[in-house]
């Protein structure tokens, strides 16, 4: 059994031209850059932002987003390095196969259906509850969840979350341009928060910029799942604010940024992804992290942290609501729902080209990697991905699980830039059209900073990771191991090198003949 057997990058790349299996090229460098941006620019810059201002990082939550900002550019970078190298659907699964094997690709793509399925349930239920919001506005009172035999039903995930399921199936150009749309309408709502949110700043707000530490007051067994992995380890009661604050407000609103690694996942269906692939990354990224850093400074300027620590769930609106605006708080309520809107359809279609990659090579079902001859898309995969978000979406308590969106994504982007180093190492001969300056010490640096990030995730959040895990690790020796398509060449190649062993045998002997 080789576990650490790997795939060559020409073996990648023939898969993806397989007939029945293929997706079509039909992706600009604009589209990339908006499907960056759209699905970035939604629950990260209407909520997390303030919660991580409320509960970890102060005024300086701030700092929080430009850590998160520069740890993603970093290991970004190392996405486009391995996407201009090996240009196919499947994101870090696929680079990870290529250097440093199976068993390790199968937990990074495990671990990226973590993000993309969780990402897409969790978003999908806000969606629903920003619905009611609006329609509240709109003096409409219309329920988030409807009770069905005792189960609450959120009913807006079923909707909008079908609505998507429908736009992929027909064609990732159609939804790419309805994406477009909606991203353009919350940017332009985004810069209306920054530029109203500013007429109403307080520089006192400000102070203290960094928070003191503060113990959280608990020592139950709570309150030590709820505080930082780092904090754990090192023995550090729990507490909130200080410079560790700082981290931990970054390792949250990394959430923010989980869509720049969902945009490399769809590599094969972009035009002359040399080019294409960095250009829509990093134009996308420069975008967010400017949007974010306004929106945040507006946001602490507005009204003191502790303000907004006293809200059970603080958003922007909570901001707003607290300097009397409550028309721009209309505003803000409807950018969030178009906002999360883009948010759900980047994720499903991420969440199905990552499946489709894994059971292109045998690790899942290889029924589910085939795609539609009339539009190239993965029809039956995107209906079982759309209908398995959908319920969990509408049918679960899925929001406690935030964090797994996180872990799932920071782990993935530890592998890939240390990944880099072993492809340059393999495959010296291979020219990506970009490649990360400063040899391999911003490779080193981005993984240190994503594992530094990890730590900074609660306890329990890594008590859920090791659960997963344990799961997925059950099905790849169960199923996955035994129906790779690699493991079948490599049976394949040992049978042809043993009979050939076998013949010459034979031929030596004068009463044997070959077989």
């Amino acid at each position: 059994m080789n576990l650490l057997r790997t795939k060559s990058i020409e073996q990648s790349m023939a898969d993806a031209d397989e007939p029945g299996r293929k997706l079509k090229r039909s992706l600009s460098t604009w589209d990339l850059m908006i499907m960056g941006v759209a699905v970035a620019v939604g629950a990260g810059i209407f909520s997390v932002g303030a919660k991580a201002a409320a509960n970890f990082s102060g005024p300086a939550v701030t700092l929080s987003f430009a850590v998160a900002a520069v740890t993603c550019a970093l290991a970004i970078m190392c996405y486009a390095e391995f996407a201009t190298a090996i240009p196919v659907a499947g994101s870090a699964y696929v680079f990870t196969y290529a250097t440093m094997g199976e068993l390790l690709a199968w937990i990074i793509g495990w671990n990226l259906i973590l993000e993309l399925f969780t990402a897409a349930a969790v978003i999908a239920k806000y969606w629903g509850i920003y619905l009611s919001k609006v329609f509240a506005l709109m003096g409409a009172d219309i329920p988030a969840a409807v009770s069905l035999g005792g189960v609450d039903l959120y009913w807006g995930a079923f909707l909008i979350v079908a609505v998507f399921t429908v736009l992929l199936v027909l064609g990732t150009k159609l939804s790419a341009r309805v994406g477009n749309i909606f991203t353009l309408i919350k940017i332009g709502v985004v810069l209306f928060v920054i530029v109203v949110g500013f007429t109403y700043v307080k520089f006192e707000n400000y102070a203290p910029f960094i928070p003191a530490a503060e113990p959280t007051g608990g020592t139950g067994t709570a309150d030590v799942l709820k505080q930082s992995f780092f904090g754990f380890l090192t023995g550090a009661a729990p507490a909130q604010y200080g410079t560790l604050g700082i981290f931990a407000g970054a390792a949250l609103v990394f959430f923010a940024f989980i869509g720049f690694d969902v945009v490399a996942t769809s590599a094969e269906e972009v035009k002359n992804p040399q080019k294409t692939l960095p250009r829509g990354i990093f134009g996308g990224l420069a975008l967010v992290t400017l949007l974010y850093i306004l929106v945040s400074l507006a946001l602490t300027g507005m009204v003191s942290y502790t303000q907004l620590a006293e809200a059970e769930n603080p958003t922007l609106t909570t901001a707003f609501e607290a300097v009397g605006d409550t028309s721009a708080a209309k505003v803000i309520a409807f950018g969030s729902l178009v906002g999360l809107t883009t948010v759900i359809m980047v994720l499903l279609m991420g969440l199905s080209r990552v499946v489709l990659a894994m059971s292109r090579d045998g690790l899942l079902p290889r029924a589910l990697s085939r795609t539609s001859e009339k539009r190239s898309t993965p029809v039956r995969l995107q209906v079982i991905c759309g209908a398995a978000v959908a319920l969990v979406a509408g049918l679960t308590n899925v929001d406690l699980l935030e964090e797994m969106i996180n872990i799932g994504t920071l782990s993935a982007f530890v592998v890939v830039s240390l990944g880099i180093l072993v492809l340059r190492k393999k495959r010296p001969d291979l020219k990506p059209a970009f490649r990360v300056p400063f040899g391999k010490v911003l490779p080193i640096v981005s993984a240190v900073l994503c594992l530094y990030l990890m730590t900074n995730l609660a306890v329990e959040t890594w008590i859920f990771f090791a659960i997963w895990l344990a799961i997925g690790l059950a099905i790849y020796f169960a199923y996955g191991q035994r129906h790779s398509r690699l493991n079948e060449r490599f049976g394949d190649a040992s049978t042809a090198v043993n009979g050939t062993a076998t013949g010459q045998v034979r031929d030596g002997g004068d009463e044997l003949t070959r077989v």
